[in-house]
């Protein structure tokens, strides 16, 4: 199987801002990342358009072939993905306890997922959702039309080692079921490489990973080319 690998822009849009320069390029960071053979470029946008702003959706739509919104199932939002089209588009709750990602929350999201998913479809954009890895997150998400997940790792990357192979049981779990329910299959949240090599261990059936600040860090210190490359290695 060959696995897609996304490849997360936030860090550097948040790197930027921290110095108080322009020199983190989205635009530039995303065509480097997709010549080293990322499949997808992630962008996380959320109501108040920042650190991503607006003009970065513009010009990384522009150059990015495979661009992909990581976003909260809100109007305005989906508003703002309909007029960037990208390939991709991945629901998830708005950022909370200075996370940028979280798994959806069905019972403050549920009802409002169905629309939303048929609305991205309709405009011929590939969705998924993500989702904590357990049984009852799934069956929500089939319930809710979603086609595809994203298994959320960032709560078992710091568990002590029993802790965190329970909890990969319970994620290769999750990918089965949802593998037997039809739906696509994918990892994201906290990944490195290491992290990542026992993700796909316990879930060889993922279809894809996405990797965000591990990669920009990464990135900084050998270059976009060799990080991107050696996560590819890691995929398999």
């Amino acid at each position: 199987m060959t696995r897609r690998l996304v490849v997360g822009c936030d860090a550097a849009a948040d790197l930027r801002e921290a110095a108080g320069t322009a020199g983190f390029d989205l635009p530039s960071l995303a065509t480097l990342a997709e010549l080293a053979g990322a499949g997808n470029v992630r962008l996380t946008i959320s109501e108040e358009l920042h650190p991503v702003s607006e003009s970065d959706l513009r010009a990384t739509g522009r150059v990015a072939r495979g661009l992909e919104l990581r976003m909260p199932p809100i109007p305005v939002l989906v508003k703002s993905a309909l007029e960037a089209r990208p390939e991709r588009v991945l629901l998830a709750s708005a950022p909370r306890d200075g996370r940028r990602i979280a798994p959806i929350d069905f019972q403050a999201w549920g009802d409002s997922l169905p629309p939303v998913i048929r609305t991205l479809e309709e405009a011929g954009i590939y969705v998924a959702v993500s989702v904590a890895p357990g049984l009852d997150a799934i069956k929500f998400a089939h319930s809710a039309d979603a086609k595809a997940v994203e298994l959320f790792t960032g709560s078992l990357v710091d568990l002590p080692p029993r802790e965190r192979a329970e909890a990969l049981d319970q994620l290769r779990d999750a990918a089965r079921l949802a593998s037997k329910l039809g739906m696509r299959v994918g990892v994201g949240g906290r990944l490195d490489e290491r992290q990542l090599s026992l993700v796909l261990e316990a879930a060889p059936i993922l279809e894809w990973a996405a990797v965000g600040r591990a990669w920009v860090g990464r990135s900084l210190l050998v270059g976009v080319d060799r990080a991107t490359c050696d996560l590819r290695t890691a995929l398999g």
